[in-house]
């Protein structure tokens, strides 16, 4: 389905529990597109009950890009209150030159209750550096959707959540890219980010994480 115009206003929002069924049809395509959809176990149910159980920031956090073809919206949204002062995040609208314009053909399944189109995501969550003495972001997942890649989504993306760890006096950023992503690699490193490549991520997982366990 390609979109009528080339003008879009591009929302960045807080999830809320009612995004649950975009936010796992995002992280099955991110399984895909790493190759990696042998390890995907998540559900619906799952990530309702277990990504909306903090405040945002505190918790797990998850933002929500979405893109309207026609009209700006403002998704309603009760963790947001644009209008309020006191608001612990404000939504973040700009507009977005779609040339050449989009075929989206999965269009139909990411339509948000605003009538916008969901186009990505990024979840992360604190954790904190004994070095820095202070807390930090540590971004989880970061997705674009295919037919939307290239067109500086991504950085709107990375930007919220490095804008949100500035504003809380946190230290730093952090997340992991794979090593044949040369694309996101060289877009990391062309943004400032900078690469540990005598860094190794350890995980237990599964019966592993269970056997240690004990």
């Amino acid at each position: 389905m390609a979109m009528a115009a080339n003008e879009a206003s591009v929302c960045l929002r807080l999830a809320i529990k009612e995004d649950s069924p975009f936010i796992l049809k995002l992280i099955q395509q991110m399984a895909e597109f790493e190759r990696l959809t042998h390890m995907c176990e998540a559900t619906q149910s799952g990530l309702e009950s277990t990504l909306f159980n903090a405040p945002p920031f505190e918790g797990t956090t998850v933002f929500i890009l979405e893109i309207n073809p026609t009209s700006p919206q403002n998704p309603t949204n009760p963790n947001l209150g644009s209008e309020n002062p006191n608001a612990i995040f404000h939504n973040i609208v700009q507009n977005l030159n779609l040339d050449p314009p989009v075929n989206d053909p999965d269009a139909q399944y990411f339509v948000s209750e605003s009538g916008a189109t969901v186009v990505g995501f990024v979840l992360f969550f604190r954790n904190y550096s004994s070095f820095l003495a202070k807390p930090g972001f540590y971004i989880e997942d970061i997705f674009v959707r295919e037919p939307y890649r290239r067109r500086g989504l991504g950085t709107i993306l990375l930007k919220a959540v490095a804008s949100q760890a500035a504003k809380l006096g946190f230290g730093r950023v952090e997340w992991c890219v794979l090593d044949w992503n040369v694309n996101a690699i060289k877009f990391y490193e062309e943004m400032g980010a900078q690469l540990l490549q005598e860094w190794r991520i350890c995980r237990l997982t599964g019966k592993a994480l269970e056997a240690f366990g004990n």
